[in-house]
């Protein structure tokens, strides 16, 4: 096994998962953590055990602050229900342009916070761009010395809750630098944000045995099998893309690493040498954001290429014209994900498709079927 775990450890995971309350788990946790043979083995499960610790411990007391606030205490927002097509968090480093890019791009109102960490509650805002809605969360601006400040963990759980993050720099501040600080306060806290090598998730089910989706680099399915066995899984389905190992699966018992895709906005991008983008392991984006400098069209665009989103606008039979504002799906969706979505009685009914790209309408139409993979800027006219 990767970490070498011996069997009370493993003993006591299985007392965690047994769980039933945050408070239980812990107990359970900090038990597990106490078997736990300290090597350079364990490092890596040792740290991300003590970060799902940190996690519950938070958890429970925004759970008494909730209910200390409905006896009439208040609390903070820590988290802002979803709006629009895409909920994009934007995060960075105190006087880095944050309010200035909500002021830029939205209709937020909201003026650049002099004073650092002034800000201390999420404010949204909705950047609109060609027909499609993205809703911009203003986060807390990010302690980078000091990982456990309670604004990072205000952060944390906004960027949990979004589709994506944008990450604002000061072009003359060390971008670089910054930026790799701030990859590492999220790897820190299971959050990667530049796209993994592999993903497992493990769901554990009532009955069925051990079913494996996809390929293990380094082992087979009864190596799976055996491993799930060790920590009490007997019933579960192990999905996994990418180049996992047998570690990766493990981890995952451990705990998911959520991914969310970042840009980054270089403000003050006129007052600085030009930075070469293969430097950031992420897109990036110049701008001059005191004068509002920003191309709107790419940073749109990019984000939905990194959200791995396509837009795709509807058309109406015997109509000349087509929808104005997209319908936004997952890449990937077909004929029939749209058809269920505009109403059902489309999907039940359907007969046939004609599509064309957005760029040639109305000429180089097709007929298509259900199972048709639309491309961003299909139009889709549904027979039925």
């Amino acid at each position: 096994m990767p970490a070498n775990l011996p069997a009370e450890a493993r003993a006591k995971w299985i007392k965690v998962m047994e769980a039933r309350t945050i408070e239980e788990k812990i107990r359970a946790m900090e038990e597990f953590l106490s078997a736990v043979p300290k090597h350079k083995g364990t490092e890596k499960l040792v740290k991300q055990v003590k970060r799902r610790l940190a996690e519950l411990r938070r958890e429970s007391e925004e759970r008494k602050a909730k209910e200390r606030a409905i006896r009439g205490s208040s609390s903070s927002r820590l988290y802002l229900s979803k709006d629009g097509d895409a909920q994009i968090v934007v995060v960075g480093p105190p006087l880095s342009g944050k309010s200035a890019l909500m002021k830029c791009l939205t209709n937020a109102n909201i003026e650049p916070d002099e004073t650092p960490y002034s800000v201390v509650e999420p404010v949204p805002g909705m950047f609109v761009e060609e027909g499609v809605y993205f809703q911009l969360v203003r986060s807390p601006s990010l302690v980078l010395e000091n990982f456990s400040s309670s604004l990072n963990i205000a952060t944390l759980s906004l960027v949990r809750n979004a589709d994506g993050i944008l990450i604002v720099l000061d072009a003359t501040d060390d971008p670089i630098g910054k930026f790799e600080r701030i990859r590492e306060f999220f790897e820190d806290h299971g959050i990667s944000i530049t796209r993994p090598r592999s993903f497992v998730k493990i769901v554990k089910r009532g009955s069925g045995g051990i079913q494996l989706i996809g390929r293990l680099m380094d082992g087979t399915y009864d190596d799976v099998k055996r491993l799930l066995k060790d920590y009490g899984i007997h019933h579960a389905t192990v999905y996994i893309q990418g180049e996992a190992t047998l570690e990766n699966v493990e981890d995952a018992i451990f705990g998911e690493v959520l991914y969310r895709p970042a840009i980054v906005v270089l403000s003050k991008a006129d007052m600085a040498p030009r930075i070469d983008p293969s430097d950031l392991a992420v897109p990036n984006i110049p701008a001059a954001l005191n004068e509002c400098k920003l191309d709107r069209a790419k940073l749109a665009s990019t984000m939905l290429s990194e959200l791995g989103l396509i837009r795709v606008y509807t058309k109406q039979v015997h109509s000349s014209e087509y929808s104005s504002r997209p319908l936004v799906v997952k890449r990937g969706s077909t004929v029939g994900d749209v058809a269920k979505m505009v109403h059902s009685s489309l999907y039940d009914n359907f007969k046939y498709a004609v599509v064309w790209h957005a760029k040639e309408y109305p000429n180089n139409f097709k007929r298509v079927g259900l199972n048709y993979v639309l491309d961003d800027g299909d139009i889709v006219e549904i027979h039925a």
